[in-house]
């Protein structure tokens, strides 16, 4: 597929077909993606390929209690898990919350789920001094998750990038066995997509340039 192609086209996956992702498939996908970036080039990333029915059941459940506060707080109208705007969901509210099937069904129906993991002593976190919570170390990890669905979609793969697990990190570094000092980053499920879809819908250059200084123009074609 023609690159732009590619990068037009990749949308979050969660509904797969019965198609197995054999392992040489998904050697290929993640062969290509680890030439991703990532600060000094200290590729600080490892993942967890997770096929087992057992585990994925387990890592449902891991997943339950933050996607479970996250569709309290949107079903509230506010933006989930936010760091910025505190939220005034109650822990009774979060209880009553059921869990979308669209939340753990890809866990389960995927034939992989990998769990993308990068080493905190790797990462140059340039902002751990600021009064908000960080971001700048994803740049060490994040490119490589997207790189891996990209390379899924060239060869007719798909998936999305999940973290509601990481709310309960200690419980899926057991439950996977991810030492110290490793983070983990994503949860992605991939598998054949039922449906592929051809066409997204993002925001406009227009509607996200700023020359110059906050206040200048957008940039035009």
């Amino acid at each position: 597929m023609d690159l732009y192609d590619v990068m037009r086209t990749t949308a979050a996956v969660r509904d797969f077909t019965d198609d197995p992702l054999p392992d040489d498939v998904l050697h290929t996908i993640l062969d290509n993606a680890r030439f991703a970036p990532s600060g000094g080039n200290r590729q600080g990333t490892q993942i967890v390929v997770v096929r087992d029915s057992v585990t994925r059941e387990r890592l449902v459940e891991i997943t339950a209690p933050g996607a479970r506060r996250y569709h309290a707080q949107r079903a509230a109208g506010e933006t989930p898990w936010s760091a910025f705007t505190p939220s005034a969901v109650t822990e009774e509210q979060v209880a009553q919350t059921a869990v979308p099937a669209s939340v753990t069904d890809p866990i389960r129906a995927a034939p992989v789920v990998l769990v993308v993991c990068v080493d905190l002593r790797a990462v140059a976190a340039l902002d751990q001094h600021l009064d908000r919570v960080g971001i700048v170390g994803g740049a060490s990890v994040y490119p490589l998750v997207w790189n891996i669905l990209l390379a899924a979609r060239n060869e007719g793969f798909g998936g999305t990038i999940t973290t509601m697990a990481i709310a309960e990190e200690p419980a899926l570094k057991q439950l996977l066995g991810i030492p110290e000092p490793y983070a983990v980053a994503a949860v992605v499920p991939l598998g054949k997509p039922v449906k592929q879809l051809t066409r997204l819908t993002r925001a406009a250059v227009e509607d996200l340039t700023h020359l110059e200084h906050w206040d200048g123009g957008p940039l035009r074609a």
